[in-house]
């Protein structure tokens, strides 16, 4: 069994080129289930398991607590074990063939105002030098271009074609998209490039943005960078990189962007990840269109 799992690690690593964050995820996720059948089922092995001993791992997840998106996710790991099991031959059908998801609450995810990002891009004030230039220029591209955190986080100096004001980006699944960058964010980048350089021990680092000893930043540093500067203007809950994705689409789509733009922006495979973002368009459709419409004028 052990060998069965070190090929699947292998497979989602080498294969699938998935983070190091998700294939750690899968992994334990299948590990834990491992221990509960040896616990629960006397040493079963999980290339014999049914669907009625995985049904009983779920229970006792519920029970214990855990929330059914929680659930759901480790269900999603063990499916793709399973999957690989089935590509290897080493079972003939998966136990979870006709698994249906636990329900979830949808997540209502609130982009942030245009008045909010006026705010915090025109009106706040920032440190003075190099940080306050890199803070800002990180605000600013997140808004402008919907690049993911992990993304901007890897983004290198050779990433960043100058000549055409684009950037180059390695998404999920080691995708790469090309990026427009704006006019108004080329100076900054430029501005921001010189002032980088500009410290000794920074400059000879290949990744883009770093902090002032010369360090890649990481996902809680851009985390709390975008908390802090949207705290100052913003009482919704969530405050987070991901949000002012999330923003991006949704004024993109406001502001008479087509769907499937969007869609090669963000870098979705399919339409339908980026579909969640015109349920924040509809608000604004349906304003307008209950000013317009003559009918509502009578």
């Amino acid at each position: 069994m052990q060998k069965n799992k070190d090929s699947y690690k292998d497979y989602l690593e080498k294969e699938k080129k998935y983070s190091v964050h998700t294939v750690t995820a899968y992994y334990n996720d299948v590990s834990d289930f491992e221990i509960f059948v040896n616990d629960q089922f006397d040493g079963s092995n999980l290339e014999e398991v049914n669907y009625s001993q995985i049904r009983t791992w779920i229970v006792s997840l519920v029970d214990a607590g855990i929330s059914n998106a929680s659930v759901n996710r480790k269900i999603s790991s063990l499916k793709s074990f399973y999957k690989f099991l089935l590509k290897i031959k080493q079972i003939e059908a998966s136990p979870l063939l006709k698994h249906k998801a636990l329900k979830t609450p949808k997540k209502l995810q609130i982009p942030f105002s245009e008045k909010e990002l006026d705010a915090v891009l025109n009106h706040l004030s920032y440190p003075e030098g190099f940080e306050g230039i890199r803070d800002k220029l990180i605000i600013d591209l997140f808004y402008t271009t919907g690049i993911r955190r992990t993304e901007l986080i890897h983004l290198k100096n050779s990433n960043v074609d100058w000549s055409k004001g684009t950037l180059k980006v390695l998404g999920k699944r080691n995708k790469e998209r090309i990026l427009p960058i704006l006019p108004i964010i080329q100076n900054q980048f430029k501005i921001y490039f010189s002032e980088r350089n500009s410290l000794q021990q920074i400059k000879d680092s290949e990744y883009f943005f770093l902090s002032l000893k010369g360090v890649k930043l990481n996902d809680s540093f851009v985390y709390r960078l975008i908390n802090m500067y949207f705290s100052n203007v913003s009482e919704k809950v969530k405050k987070s990189p991901h949000i002012l994705r999330h923003t991006f689409a949704t004024h993109m789509l406001n502001n008479g962007a087509d769907l499937n733009s969007v869609k090669e922006l963000l870098g979705h495979s399919s339409l339908a990840s980026t579909q969640i973002y015109t349920h924040s368009s509809l608000a604004e459709l349906k304003k307008v269109y209950g000013n317009a419409h003559p009918r509502n004028q009578k």
